[in-house]
């Protein structure tokens, strides 16, 4: 083979080398930090661009949002009470360039931030708060990482807390305080029935005093509903004693017939 055409061949390999290495392609959800003699040079994507052989270098980072669990964190709360918290973190990079030259890496930077401030935060409120406000502690930390994390173009879209374990002295005592609270307010309950029963009642009486029949009648009517059980012998005093006397002695009347028919038998 002559020396041209092997010299001609070795030329193409290489510029199919080049040419392959200078093409490049990311997808729509990443972008390439390009760095040109070790210069940054701007950012790529999504699509084909190309780059110079060896002159240049790419960085690939990812646009998704990112999760990341944080682990349990051992928090002395502001009343002295020990309790373990883990959360949940959800941020996405929204400029790559800052992402990639501001801070050495990004995902282990905020994942220990995000675990620093929340034993920062949590420490600085009471056990009630920290059971009863979640929302506005989400927030509070939501607000504490995306200020930090804004440098370096990281963007913190929520933060959850997701467990809050308790010792089980305190687990304890917050059932008896519970207990306690319900107790104190079924007594107020009674209490309040008593005091709207007792007006009841004074406006009944007063009622009764102003139309002496109606008690009388109110008398009647409850003899009636006694005398439904056919059991008892009713001897009244007060009042009409005709009409009292007259129940009480009809129904000693009936009970002693039926006993001497019994003992006839």
């Amino acid at each position: 083979m002559p020396i041209f055409e092997t010299n001609a061949l070795i030329a193409l390999v290489i510029a199919t080398v080049l040419l392959s290495q200078s093409i490049k392609v990311v997808r729509e959800y990443e972008r390439v930090v390009l760095f040109r003699l070790g210069r940054f040079s701007g950012v790529k994507g999504p699509g084909v661009f190309f780059i110079i052989p060896v002159i240049d270098t790419v960085l690939k980072i990812d646009l998704r949002i990112v999760t990341i669990d944080v682990q349990k964190q051992v928090v002395i709360t502001r009343d002295n009470v020990t309790v373990d918290v883990d959360a949940v973190i959800y941020y996405r990079v929204m400029d790559p360039g800052k992402a990639v030259i501001q801070v050495e890496n990004y995902r282990v930077a905020t994942s220990l931030l995000a675990q620093t401030t929340l034993r920062d935060v949590l420490g600085q409120i009471d056990l009630d708060d920290l059971l009863s406000k979640r929302e506005e502690l989400n927030k509070r930390l939501q607000e504490i990482l995306d200020r930090h994390t804004d440098p370096w173009g990281i963007k913190v879209t929520a933060v959850t807390l997701r467990d809050v374990s308790l010792p089980e002295s305190m687990m304890r005592a917050i059932a008896k305080q519970a207990e306690a609270e319900r107790e104190k307010r079924s007594r107020v309950i009674l209490a309040d029935g008593e005091l709207q029963a007792s007006k009841t009642m004074t406006e009944a009486a007063r009622l009764y005093g102003e139309a002496p029949v109606a008690i009388k009648l109110r008398e009647l009517q409850t003899l009636a509903e006694i005398a439904r059980e056919k059991n008892l012998i009713i001897v009244t005093s007060g009042g009409d004693v005709g009409s009292s006397n007259m129940v009480g002695l009809t129904s000693a009347l009936n009970k002693e017939q039926y006993k001497g028919a019994v003992a006839n038998q």
